[in-house]
């Protein structure tokens, strides 16, 4: 079957349920891809035709589940392009990653609520 042109094949993420990730293929054929983590190949990757183009669902193996940000890539099989990245965050380490960023983000706030500040005073005085 030939592609249309005007229709771009995509790959759009639809839900994670269940320890699987489903995502629909938007093309009029099915799509090779590959499934990674951290360099090595996840099995289980199916694609099945559906209304609309085609359902792709990968089960996330549960090594895949552990302390941090894990990032799952889906991509063309032929060429290696990133069609889509299934993202899981988890554990105490990231519970302590977020703490500290959102400190930081308060005094970067607070700096520029200074310099707000500071900037109203001066146009004020100089009227």
């Amino acid at each position: 079957m030939r592609e249309d042109p005007d229709r771009p094949s995509r790959l759009v993420p639809l839900r994670l349920a269940g320890g699987v990730w489903e995502g629909l293929w938007e093309g009029d054929s099915a799509p090779r891809l590959r499934a990674t983590h951290e360099g090595r190949d996840l099995p289980g990757l199916s694609v099945t035709r559906a209304e609309g183009g085609w359902i792709v669902r990968l089960p996330l193996p549960a090594d895949v589940i552990a302390d941090g940000a894990q990032t799952v890539i889906i991509a063309d099989a032929g060429t290696g392009e990133t069609q889509a990245a299934v993202t899981l965050l988890a554990g105490e380490a990231l519970a302590s990653d977020l703490r500290a960023e959102i400190d930081l983000l308060r005094a970067e706030l607070d700096m520029l609520k200074r310099a707000f500040r500071r900037h109203c005073l001066e146009t004020d005085e100089g009227r």
